[in-house]
């Protein structure tokens, strides 16, 4: 499966994003999904997951109450809804699925799309 995520850009504080990860050559209900996101000089770091029911949501302590996670099974396509958004989250954000599970490690997802710039200013 490819995933294509869009939806990045640059931002102000306060304000809002929505990031789309749209899924091809594969079923986007088979996964569980998530987003990662990866600032300069830093590791990758989880952000949110959903289960493929998209019943059953995470998220990362620092985004918590911030961000939203939800998916479209019919349109094969995970979103991220970002609100609050603050100068820390500026980072390249990443949309990945897996076939087995679902969670926070990285390493257990299987497919990851290309990444989309997000950028917050002060």
């Amino acid at each position: 499966v490819q995933l294509q995520a869009s939806g990045g850009g640059l931002v102000q504080a306060g304000g809002s994003l929505r990031l789309g990860c749209a899924a091809s050559g594969g079923t986007l209900d088979n996964y569980a999904a998530g987003w990662f996101r990866q600032a300069p000089g830093k590791e990758r770091e989880f952000v949110a997951a959903i289960r493929r029911s998209g019943g059953t949501t995470a998220y990362a302590d620092s985004v918590k109450g911030r961000f939203t996670i939800s998916r479209d099974n019919a349109k094969n396509t995970v979103y991220l809804q970002m609100n609050g958004l603050r100068p820390e989250d500026t980072a390249v954000y990443y949309c990945a699925v897996r076939d087995r599970g679902w969670g926070q490690l990285a390493h257990n997802y299987d497919y990851w799309g290309q990444g989309t710039q997000v950028t917050v200013s002060s």
